[in-house]
């Protein structure tokens, strides 16, 4: 089964607070759009995947993932969220190919691999809909539907019970941290460089202790 993920992306400058104002001081609207160039990179390496579609209203963003080979969603109208422009980018793939396999991924994580994003799709492709756990066992970095399923996002705060709740059923596979690695705090950034980030994030975080590899 081939995929096409939906990738949600808010703007820069206001991404990524949490870097912003920790101790480090670290460059928030900058590493969230290195984040997301190595995320986007990574996913369209993956065998199981067809294309990537960024749903972001930031023009920087836009320009730079489209660069990448990605296809540019705009936002929804109104101040819907982020399920709202999840949900929009579902119907908006599958208005152009109705039977399509639909997965979100979470922008920022700038460890993915694309063999272990290939290894959790395939294993979303056994279920109706899906869903894989972030590092910490709370949120949730990938949401599957297979072909005429919809998507029901549920993200932000406890999304992994809400999806649960849902009827999704959780992923559960050993060594695909670099699916679950998602960015918001010095300390998973820490964790990222150690697992290997793409190029985008390492050359931005050059400043940041404990420097990791680059991804392959």
């Amino acid at each position: 089964m081939l995929w096409t993920l939906v990738v949600p992306l808010k703007p820069l400058a206001a991404a990524k607070s949490r870097l912003t104002a920790g101790a480090g001081r670290l460059p928030g609207p900058a590493l969230a759009l290195a984040f997301a160039q190595d995320t986007v990179r990574a996913a369209l390496a993956c065998e199981r995947v067809r294309d990537v579609a960024v749903v972001t209203a930031d023009p920087l963003a836009a320009a730079e993932v489209a660069a990448l080979g990605a296809r540019v969603l705009s936002e929804p109208p109104g101040d819907g969220g982020l399920n709202a422009a999840l949900a929009h980018g579902a119907r908006t793939v599958r208005a152009r190919r109705p039977h399509s396999a639909v997965a979100t991924l979470n922008a920022d994580l700038p460890a993915l691999r694309p063999v272990e994003l290939g290894r959790v799709l395939d294993s979303a492709a056994e279920f109706p809909r899906a869903f894989l756990a972030d590092a910490a066992g709370i949120g949730t970095t990938l949401l599957a539907a297979a072909p005429g399923m919809e998507l029901a996002p549920a993200f932000e705060g406890r999304s992994r019970a809400r999806h649960s709740a849902s009827g999704a059923r959780e992923i559960l596979l050993a060594d695909v941290d670099s699916v679950r690695r998602d960015v918001d705090t010095e300390d998973d950034l820490r964790a990222a460089l150690a697992l290997g980030v793409g190029p985008r994030t390492a050359a931005v975080a050059t400043g940041v202790p404990m420097g990791g590899r680059v991804a392959d």
